[in-house]
C-alpha cells in the first residue's frame, strides 16, 4: 500500500515540473530577480523537494512515522519562506512605491486606502450575507420542517440569500474598479 502512495506522490511530483522549473529559473537568475521572487523560488523547491523526498520514503518502504516528519518538516520549512517571501515583496513595493512617490508631483487620488476600502466593504457584504443566511435558515429551521415545502425552503431560502449578497459584492467591486480605472484616465485635476 505504500508503494502504491508513494508512487502516486512520485508522479505528482514530476508533474508538477510546471512550478519548480520556473522556480529554478529563477534562481539561476539571480540578482537579475528580486530577493522576494527568489525566496518564493526556493520555497517552491522546498516544498516539491520535501514531496519527492516523501515519494522516494514511500516507495522505500520506510515505517510511517518517518516520512510523516519529513512532510511535516517541509511544510514548515516551505510554509515560513513563502511568508518570508511576502514580506519581502511588500518591503520593496513600498520602496518602489516610495520612488515613483519622489518623481510624480502630485499623489494620485486613489491609492492604497480606496483599494482596501474597497476589499473592506466586500468583505463586509459578504459576511452580512453569512449573517442574514444563517438568521434566515434558523428562522426557517424554528418555524418546523414538515409543513408543505418547508423542507426545500430550508435549504433554497439562506442559498438565495447569500447569492444576492454575493452578487450584491461582486457588481459594487466591478463597479469601483471601473470607476477608479475611469478617474486613473481622465488625471489630476
Amino acid at each position: 500500500m505504500t508503494r502504491v502512495l508513494g508512487l502516486g506522490v512520485a508522479l505528482v511530483t514530476v508533474s508538477g515540473c510546471a512550478w519548480y522549473l520556473p522556480a529554478l529559473t529563477d534562481l539561476r537568475a539571480r540578482d537579475d530577480r528580486p530577493v522576494s521572487r527568489r525566496t518564493a523560488a526556493i520555497a517552491c523547491l522546498t516544498g516539491w523537494s520535501t514531496a519527492g523526498a516523501v515519494a522516494l520514503l514511500l516507495l522505500v518502504g520506510v515505517m510511517w512515522p518517518v516520512p510523516c516528519a519529513v512532510a511535516v518538516a517541509g511544510a514548515a520549512g516551505t510554509s515560513v519562506l513563502r511568508a518570508h517571501a511576502g514580506a519581502q515583496q511588500r518591503a520593496e513595493t513600498r520602496e518602489v512605491a516610495r520612488h515613483w512617490a519622489t518623481l510624480e508631483p502630485t499623489a494620485p487620488r486613489h491609492g492604497r486606502s480606496q483599494g482596501r476600502m474597497e476589499h473592506y466593504v466586500f468583505a463586509a457584504l459578504v459576511a452580512c450575507g453569512v449573517v442574514v443566511a444563517l438568521i434566515a435558515e434558523t428562522l426557517l429551521m424554528a418555524a418546523g420542517p414538515g409543513r408543505g415545502g418547508a423542507g426545500v425552503a430550508v435549504a433554497m431560502a439562506p442559498t438565495a440569500i447569500l447569492g444576492a449578497f454575493l452578487v450584491l459584492a461582486a457588481t459594487y467591486a466591478r463597479m469601483s474598479r471601473h470607476r477608479i480605472t475611469a478617474d486613473r484616465r481622465r488625471g489630476p485635476r
